[in-house]
């Protein structure tokens, strides 16, 4: 099958990296479609968990979050699938925010829970 040249970002707040992990081995042959991408130790769980190649960029803290920002922004991402914690406070919350608000202002599709990262992830138009 060809590789698809589409671009998804990964990306978990602490208490959700176990689920994003979950969801990306119940998922790795649709992801192994893609080229992956991901916030720090997201990044390196996942490509730990799946053996899938995905490019590490910083910890959201410390400024991943607006690297795949910039990255949308660019257009090298096509879908960020980011498993937050709406229940937890976070200190870098303006820099969460501004990656949805960039993610709606290029009109990429973001997926902020499993329901939803099920839906896109399958979705004839992701293709």
């Amino acid at each position: 099958m060809k590789k698809q040249t589409k671009t998804i970002a990964l990306i978990a707040h602490d208490n959700k990296k176990a689920a994003i992990v979950n969801w990306a081995l119940k998922n790795k042959e649709t992801l192994a479609k893609y080229d992956l991408c991901g916030t720090g130790t997201t990044a390196k769980l996942i490509a730990e968990a799946t053996d899938l190649k995905v490019k590490r960029y910083l910890s959201g803290p410390w400024g991943g979050d607006q690297q795949i920002g910039a990255k949308v922004a660019e257009k090298k991402i096509d879908m960020v699938i980011f498993f937050w914690d709406p229940l937890e406070s976070q200190p870098h919350d303006p820099d969460v925010k501004a990656l949805l608000r960039i993610a709606v202002v290029y009109d990429i599709p973001i997926a902020t829970n499993r329901a939803t990262a099920d839906y896109v992830i399958h979705s004839e138009l992701l293709k």
